[in-house]
């Protein structure tokens, strides 16, 4: 293989371990809801069952911290406690209004923490957002994409021969985007000639090359992996740790305290241009259009559809930058936490945090959407996620893997895939 490409997909490799399912070990702390479902009504009471395992056997004299609250908030129980036979049924108390109520527990084994939690969702069908929803949200949208229209398209396509396949065409493309940015991303086209449904792949966040989708473009799929960043996603490793270290650490609050210069508002109009490039490839069938991504991909699958009517799907995984404004209003707020035990008196921001917070966008979604998550994410807490699904009106489905963090088991990959191939090739 390409010296270049085996550092870049070991790098991917790197990233993607960084958000997998955790690695086994040893001990094992298991904490579990009295309710199988793990939903309860509010005002009841919920119970933790914490048991510590060594070789598959309860652990006796095992000492371990625990903590119960909301989810993100200051525990309302903090406690050390010995299990003298591996095992303890812990009060976790309540909640009055809808949301999560989360237990942490910390066991010491020969000197070495072992972690767990489980969290509780109180009616969370039932929470609303607490984000303002601006009375010029969407003539501010429609100013961005008019503008956004007047750009040539500009589009460069460098051929990656060590990238093809058998099947597929592989280039790194670099656009013209909003502003005076550009656009980078891989694009993956069948060698095949035909008309083809395309999936715009949004990223997480972070600074890091892509490698594009090549697996979906041999089977028949147009594929088009972006950065969000403005730079190409072909360099070497180096430059974008580099990047994330200095000038880019920090950019989810880059300009914040003006929504003309947020950092997501080229971003999230870069999204739409993306979609300019693949309506305009001759590859491309015309109608079936998809976009998916996770965590802040996943943010940006529900602004891109609810901005791009050409968007006929979208799959989205544990979506930030929902309801960041929760923590303003006592419960837990969404990646990036801006307003985490900071910027609170900060009236700019939360302002600008209305025409940018996944919430507003999601009420405007049209598209059919596929989300996914579990109940023990910290860096997305569930609060925020279910604050901007249960505003979309469109049709939705939710797939709850309950005990997963920021995570995903294969089998929701593979669920998420398959739904979303269904509806792209009109399954």
């Amino acid at each position: 293989m390409h010296k270049f490409s085996s550092v870049l997909l070991g790098l991917l490799f790197l990233a993607a371990a960084a958000i997998a399912q955790p690695v086994e070990q040893a001990v094992k702390v298991v904490v579990a809801p009295d309710h199988a479902n793990w939903l309860y009504h509010t005002g009841e009471k919920a119970k933790f069952t914490v048991t510590v395992l060594q070789n598959g056997n309860p652990l006796k004299g095992v000492k371990i911290d625990y903590e119960t609250g909301p989810e993100k908030m200051e525990p309302a129980v903090k406690k050390t406690v010995t299990l003298a036979n591996g095992s303890l049924v812990i009060d976790g108390g309540t909640m009055s209004t809808p949301g999560f109520l989360r237990c942490v527990v910390t066991a010491e084994v020969n000197g070495k923490n072992y972690k767990r939690l489980a969290t509780a969702g109180y009616d969370p069908e039932k929470i609303k957002p607490t984000v303002e929803n601006p009375v010029d949200f969407d003539s501010f949208w429609e100013k961005g994409k008019a503008e956004l229209s007047k750009i040539p398209l500009d589009a460069k396509m460098t051929l990656l021969p060590e990238r093809c396949t058998e099947k597929a065409d592989v280039y790194h493309v670099n656009l013209q985007g909003y502003g005076q940015s550009r656009l980078y991303g891989i694009l993956c086209v069948p060698k095949k000639e035909g008309k083809y449904p395309a999936v715009l792949r949004v990223p997480g966040a972070g600074i890091r090359p892509y490698a594009g989708d090549v697996t979906r473009a041999d089977n028949g799929v147009i594929t088009f992996e972006i950065g969000i960043h403005g730079i190409p996603v072909n360099m070497d490793p180096g430059v974008y740790t580099s990047l994330a270290a200095g000038a880019l650490n920090g950019y989810p609050v880059f300009n914040m305290d003006d929504k003309d210069r947020y950092y997501y508002k080229r971003v999230y109009l870069n999204c739409v241009r993306a979609n300019d490039f693949i309506a305009g490839l001759a590859q491309f069938d015309g109608k079936n259009l998809g976009v998916q991504g996770g965590s802040q991909g996943g943010a940006l699958s529900v602004v891109t559809a609810a901005l791009d009517p050409r968007v006929t799907c979208l799959a989205a995984m544990y979506p930030a930058l929902s309801d960041v404004t929760g923590y303003l209003h006592n419960r837990a707020g969404g990646w990036p936490h801006m307003f985490y035990k900071r910027n609170e008196d900060r009236e700019d921001f939360i302002a600008t945090a209305g025409y940018y917070d996944v919430v507003n966008f999601a009420r405007r979604v049209k598209a059919p959407g596929r989300y996914t998550w579990g109940f023990n994410d910290e860096t997305c807490p569930p609060t925020s996620m279910y604050a901007s699904y249960n505003v979309i009106t469109a049709p939705k489905e939710l797939s709850l893997y309950l005990e997963t963090g920021h995570w995903a088991y294969p089998d929701q990959h593979d669920e998420q895939n398959s739904w979303l191939m269904e509806k792209l090739k009109g399954k």
